[in-house]
């Protein structure tokens, strides 16, 4: 069952989210504002495959939600709702653990391109990917395909599907220049509707995770004009 957790104070907005997605074939839950999101997904179990946030809720916001569901499930697909005045918000969304934003207004075919391409990637982490046995090591950092898993020296370092998808990446392209373009193709697919700079702002997140100093990254390097490069 593909089930979506749908967070959105505006009724308007929430049934129209509602209604195409159920059209698309998945199973909706609702709720008017963050403290409701947060208490149906423990009532669930965390049962939910994707969830799509408003960034500005009453009682609990868009980003408190995700932060809190991203800490208790990694592999969750996580959509943020923004609007395009949130400039800094969205940013904000990515590093505490959202996949993906959509501006409002969106087009239904825009909303649900975003939808099914972190579906598959949450039933790839489940399914597909269970049937690999395979490691990449790189340096002192090992990659796990079979459980989608990255150690550093031996150190579990917990990643969203997203951020494992681009990390496999790099390490097949290990020393090579990678484009944004490229890597946004790869990860997010050639149907992605949105923009290179959440390349950059995954990576930001990723080097908080893998680097010694984030500030000063020894692994994850920008190469200026062209994109990023993996050293281990």
């Amino acid at each position: 069952m593909k089930r979506v957790l749908v967070a959105e104070d505006e009724a308007s907005i929430r049934e129209f989210v509602v209604i195409n997605l159920e059209r698309s074939g998945y199973t909706v839950e609702q709720a008017a504002d963050g403290a409701e999101a947060l208490e149906l997904f423990a009532q669930r179990g965390g049962d939910f495959d994707v969830a799509i946030l408003d960034i500005m809720m009453p009682r609990v916001s868009g980003l408190d939600v995700c932060k809190t569901l991203r800490a208790q499930n990694s592999n969750l697909g996580i959509i943020m709702l923004t609007a395009k005045t949130q400039e800094m918000d969205k940013v904000t969304g990515l590093l505490m653990g959202a996949d993906d934003y959509v501006t409002k207004p969106f087009s239904p075919s825009e909303l649900m391109a975003r939808v099914d391409v972190l579906y598959r990637r949450v039933e790839m982490g489940r399914g597909d990917a269970k049937q690999i046995d395979a490691r990449l090591e790189c340096g002192c950092f090992v990659l796990d395909l079979r459980g989608r898993t990255l150690q550093k020296c031996g150190e579990p370092i917990e990643l969203t599907q997203v951020e494992f998808q681009m990390m496999e990446y790099f390490f097949e392209n290990a020393g090579a220049a990678l484009a944004r373009a490229d890597i946004l193709r790869r990860v997010w697919g050639a149907e992605y509707y949105g923009e290179e700079k959440i390349v950059d702002v995954n990576v930001r997140r990723l080097r908080m995770k893998i680097e010694d100093d984030p500030s000063v990254p020894q692994h994850l390097q920008t190469v200026w004009g062209v994109g990023y490069r993996w050293l281990g």
